[in-house]
């Protein structure tokens, strides 16, 4: 089975959690999910410096990427994920969405009531259980 290693953002401007939803998809099981933006590490690439250049791509910002906040393995029905999840705080919500079809910027309580990718929920119930 293909295993797959990604890097995700917790970006975080004045207390609210920014969440993108993916487009449609082929694969039912993401097609049209929120998740947090990020993306594949590249060879030769750590995993903070993949998120800058993901966050680059995706959102158009440029940010400083802090500690990691939770690493996730899910399999989903044809690959395996690894993905690493870093808190990145944010000065401003002034982005460009080149790849999502959405966003919304929710406090960490209203988080639940979003459709997410199966890979974020632990991220997601992390967050909302830790202060």
């Amino acid at each position: 089975m293909k295993k797959v290693e990604v890097v995700a953002a917790i970006l975080i401007n004045d207390n609210k959690i920014l969440c993108v939803q993916r487009a449609e998809s082929k694969l039912p099981y993401i097609s049209k999910k929120f998740e947090f933006p990020g993306g594949k590490i590249e060879t030769g690439e750590t995993q903070k410096e993949a998120l800058q250049r993901e966050l680059v791509e995706e959102l158009d910002i440029n940010v400083t990427v802090d500690d990691l906040y939770l690493t996730v393995n899910h399999q989903y029905p044809d690959f395996e994920l690894t993905m690493h999840s870093f808190i990145v705080n944010i000065e401003s919500r002034k982005l460009t969405l080149n790849e999502h079809i959405d966003q919304k910027w929710l406090l960490k309580e209203e988080l639940t009531a979003l459709d997410w990718a199966a890979a974020d929920l632990p991220i997601v119930h992390k967050l909302i259980n830790n202060d």
